[in-house]
């Protein structure tokens, strides 16, 4: 695909499914979480997490506890928000998302986090040109993940979920993180490409009014991003590599 990145000079990169395989890795921590959520308040029968349509619907790509409380809520399931500070469980809001996050970094733990071929292709690209690169994820894990896939120095910024909650910045579809990430290094979001995989976030870079908004499918659902309002859809980063 040809794209020119002549007029730009940052691009914006969501982490999960866009520069990293690590996707995989969140949707069978949250398989595992909300199945045992469901079988203790649902009981046995409850049908289980769908790590395709229940992921993509609902939590890929917003905060950690707004996917929980929305996916509870698509099963008529209400708890107390609770608090941060609560220790893993079931018992909350919370509770769940901090359960999810242990798992989470267990699995990672365990295997590591690796770059797409066509994504390291791209940076170097991007490198090549001269264009900034910046890290915009609504995970806390973004850093640990960055530095376990050996490219945290690729990128001057990283927005994520630590500085989300410190700013109190809203999390996608709003754009507020990646007018932060913008801002932070000093380019007018008119001369930024945002570049993600998921509804929510092709949505927050069209609500900033950036010049560009470059969806990955990662699904074989290139159509949910273009109706979402994604400028090009490519299923690999390296696509935009000449």
């Amino acid at each position: 695909m040809s794209f020119d990145w002549s007029k730009y000079e940052a691009v914006l990169f969501d982490l999960d499914g866009v520069l990293t395989s690590t996707a995989a890795i969140h949707a069978a921590a949250w398989k595992r979480t909300f199945d045992a959520a469901l079988a203790q308040l649902r009981g046995p029968d409850e049908k289980p997490f769908d790590v395709d349509a229940d992921y993509r619907t609902y939590v890929d790509g917003r905060p950690r506890y707004d996917g929980v409380a929305a996916f509870l809520a698509s099963r008529g399931i209400e708890l107390p928000w609770g608090d941060p500070s609560d220790p893993p469980g079931l018992g909350t809001v919370c509770a769940i998302g901090n359960q999810k996050n242990e798992l989470f970094n267990t699995i990672l733990a365990e295997g590591g986090a690796e770059v797409f071929p066509g994504s390291r292709a791209l940076l170097d690209h991007l490198e090549k040109l001269g264009i900034r690169c910046a890290v915009v994820s609504s995970s806390k894990n973004a850093g640990p993940v960055l530095e376990s896939a050996g490219v945290r120095d690729r990128f001057e910024v990283l927005v994520d979920g630590i500085v989300a909650t410190e700013e109190g910045l809203a999390g996608k579809p709003a754009p507020d993180a990646f007018l932060e990430a913008a801002r932070r290094m000093g380019v007018k979001p008119e001369k930024c490409v945002v570049v993600e995989d998921a509804v929510a976030g092709v949505e927050a870079g069209v609500n900033g009014y950036f010049g560009a908004v470059v969806g990955v499918d990662r699904h074989g659902d290139p159509e949910a991003l273009r109706r979402a309002g994604a400028d090009a859809v490519v299923s690999d980063l390296g696509e935009l590599v000449p």
